[in-house]
């Protein structure tokens, strides 16, 4: 089990899961923007507020997945 485990934290720090992450948070976006949507129609401004607090952090995130992602291609001797 613990190798299982060890594989998939592995998988987290590598370029591949890194690539996968920001595709997913960049997906969640999907719902942040039907969210605000949404609240526009209604004028709910909680509800606003909440869509651009989540839109921040999905660009939060993605951002420090790019971070991660540079550091990562640093590591790589093919890469200079």
């Amino acid at each position: 089990m613990t190798s299982a485990m060890s594989k998939a934290k592995g998988f987290k720090k590598s370029k591949a899961g890194t690539y996968l992450s920001i595709g997913t948070t960049v997906f969640g976006a999907i719902g942040v923007v039907k969210q605000a949507r949404t609240a526009r129609q209604d004028n709910d401004t909680l509800r606003l507020v909440d869509a651009v607090v989540s839109a921040a952090a999905i660009v939060t995130g993605v951002a420090l997945l790019l971070r991660e992602l540079k550091r990562l291609g640093d590591d790589d001797v093919l890469l200079g």
